[in-house]
């Protein structure tokens, strides 16, 4: 079976930014994952692991370095889609800094894996 789960509002603080003084301090991200999910029984392990979610999309953030919110989002996605039992993912990731600075509600990215064969 297949399912939709929804993950929001995954906070990490990483070193990204066209501009180079953006990546001279962290700044604060979000994340929100799309996944579709292949469903294998009524246990932990007939799903994916959300906690393995969210510590992998942290430490990317945090280890790696982009100077697009886009190509972050790219890379999220194609390392969520890796993971056992997903199918499709869709990474929204959020800059709260940029909106700040641009007196505007959000700035945001996303991207989607493709579906496996």
């Amino acid at each position: 079976m297949r399912s939709r789960l929804f993950l929001s509002g995954i906070r990490a603080s990483g070193r990204h930014g066209a501009r180079p003084h953006e990546k001279d301090d962290p700044q604060s991200f979000v994340v929100d994952l799309d996944l579709e999910v292949d469903v294998t029984g009524d246990t932990i392990e007939g799903t994916v692991d959300y906690r393995g979610i969210v510590e992998g999309v942290r430490d990317l953030v945090a280890t790696r370095s982009f100077d697009l919110i886009e190509t972050m989002a790219q890379a999220i996605a194609a390392a969520v889609a890796a993971m056992p039992h997903v199918v499709r993912v869709t990474a929204v990731v959020h800059k709260p800094a940029a909106a700040g600075r641009l007196k505007v509600d959000g700035v945001a990215a996303a991207a989607t894996s493709p579906e496996e064969p």
